[in-house]
């Protein structure tokens, strides 16, 4: 199936992988990835392609009702983790016992928090990654020049006005499957 995702990857959709090849050879085994910009539903395919290419095993959250029949399988297959969204919750804290326990875990969040165009970030991913104290590794949706551009693992600090200024500046230029809500 690798060959197959190659195929569609490459030569059908044209894309390209740049950035970090430390992250493809598997030794970060913990971190939250956060993809941006999330414009639009074919982000999921494009990850999930660019997953079975590299062999590297992501994960995601959400809501507890998509994990149930007929997909909930089929999610919970490709990495999915079903969470709770009533509220009075600590999600943050929630999220990172996910890490708990597990040898691997890669949480892949989009900061947006929905696929519409957003002025500001929300910041849970940053209090995930901080709280479960894995590192924050950058992944573009690049639909304009069709390339996943991918960080080196970056560790939050104490400081996250300076942490999103450099998070945020890995992302600029990059034009998602709707540039209006880029």
């Amino acid at each position: 199936m690798r060959w197959l995702a190659k195929f569609i990857y490459f030569k059908l959709l044209g894309w390209e992988i740049t950035g970090n090849t430390n992250f493809s050879n598997n030794t970060i085994k913990k971190a939250v990835i956060i993809a941006v910009p999330h414009t639009s539903w074919h982000d999921f395919y494009i990850g999930i392609i660019l997953r079975k290419i590299s062999g590297i095993k992501t994960n995601f959250v959400g809501k507890k009702e998509l994990f149930k029949w007929p997909f909930g399988w089929y999610f919970r297959y490709v990495g999915g983790a079903p969470l709770d969204r009533t509220s009075g919750q600590n999600k943050v804290q929630a999220i990172a016992k996910l890490f708990e326990g597990k040898d691997e875990f890669r949480l892949t969040l989009a900061p947006e928090g929905t696929r519409k165009k957003v002025k500001e970030w929300k910041t849970g991913f940053y209090y995930i990654a901080k709280e479960a104290k894995v590192p924050i590794i950058m992944f573009t949706l690049d639909f304009k020049n069709k390339r996943n551009n991918i960080s080196e693992p970056f560790y939050p600090t104490d400081d996250i006005e300076a942490d999103f200024k450099f998070m945020k500046s890995f992302f600029k230029g990059v034009v998602g499957k709707k540039p209006e809500y880029s």
